[in-house]
């Protein structure tokens, strides 16, 4: 029995890892971070506890579900991808029914914990979120239209705004800023990667902007989205949402993404349209580092204040 053990034990943590990889851990983890973000600018002191812990629960179960109908809907183009095939479906580690009714299982605890811990307006918007990304732009727009990403970016435009109802319970303007920012973001970061991925796209046959309208254009369409995004980026501050130090932060983060966007205009490189790609994930987790830091500096200066 003892030399059975290590490989049973070995098959039961592959089956963890492989569930796990299912969630899209990297991806999640940059969704929950945004959402958190917006409960904490939805508030000018320190967010509920139970808010806190029960909202970013549930997003992430709710992203992590998505995620995971994601790799269902897509097995058979990942397979296809050198990027995706030795994802667990493709290699036959986790078959289709176990990975549905995780993604199922994921997302009722995910609507469970936030219509009953958080609020019903939070849980309503995550449900609708979880649809866009995992059932309409992964079953639909995917494979429809090579403006697959600027309208499925919606549903990836969304954690921001659901941290901040989980704290209000309402829809603000302030909160929709956010979402706009993500949503002018999602187009340059992503067809950077469908530039260095084009040849995969085409043999999977999947009508991302580079395989039908060729680079050049895609590269285009990438400077205008960034121009867009720096634009969009200005009015945190224009609005009185945020200080001077979210302005400076935003300005060198954006002139940072602009430079990559106007360097591939001449230089034609994959290894450039990769290294934008890995830029822009960076990119946004600081942006919205700077919008939390300077959201609270003023607070921790007044309580700095108030003790001295």
């Amino acid at each position: 029995m003892n030399t059975d053990q290590p490989s049973l034990t070995m098959r039961v943590l592959g089956q963890w890892e492989d569930y796990l990889a299912l969630c899209k851990p990297k991806v999640v983890a940059l969704i929950v971070f945004t959402a958190v973000v917006g409960m904490f600018l939805a508030t000018p002191g320190m967010v509920p506890w139970s808010i806190l812990l029960f909202a970013t629960l549930g997003i992430g179960l709710a992203s992590a579900s998505a995620a995971a109908i994601n790799h269902v809907v897509d097995h058979k183009i990942d397979s296809v991808m050198a990027r995706t095939r030795r994802r667990p479906l493709p290699r036959g580690y986790v078959n289709t029914q176990s990975a549905i009714a995780f993604s199922f299982i994921l997302g009722a605890l995910a609507m469970f914990v936030l219509a009953e811990y958080v609020n019903v307006l939070t849980a309503l918007l995550t449900l609708f979120s979880l649809i866009g990304y995992g059932f309409i732009y992964s079953l639909y727009l995917k494979r429809a239209t090579p403006l697959n990403i600027v309208i499925g970016g919606a549903a990836g435009a969304a954690p921001p705004v659901l941290g901040w109802t989980a704290v209000t319970g309402a829809l603000e303007p302030h909160a929709l800023l956010l979402f706009l920012i993500i949503f002018a973001w999602t187009p340059p970061h992503f067809w950077a990667l469908a530039i260095y991925r084009r040849d995969e796209y085409a043999s999977a046959d999947i009508p991302m902007l580079p395989v039908t309208h060729g680079v050049e254009f895609t590269r285009l369409q990438i400077l205008l989205y960034t121009i867009v995004l720096f634009i969009v980026c200005l009015f945190p501050y224009l609005i009185y949402m945020s200080g001077l130090l979210y302005l400076i932060g935003a300005l060198l983060l954006n002139g940072g993404f602009l430079y990559y966007a106007i360097r591939m205009q001449f230089d034609h490189s994959d290894r450039l349209a990769m290294k934008t790609f890995k830029f822009s994930v960076w990119y946004l987790m600081a942006l919205f580092a700077v919008l939390l830091v300077d959201h609270h500096v003023p607070t921790a200066i007044s309580m700095l204040g108030l003790a001295g």
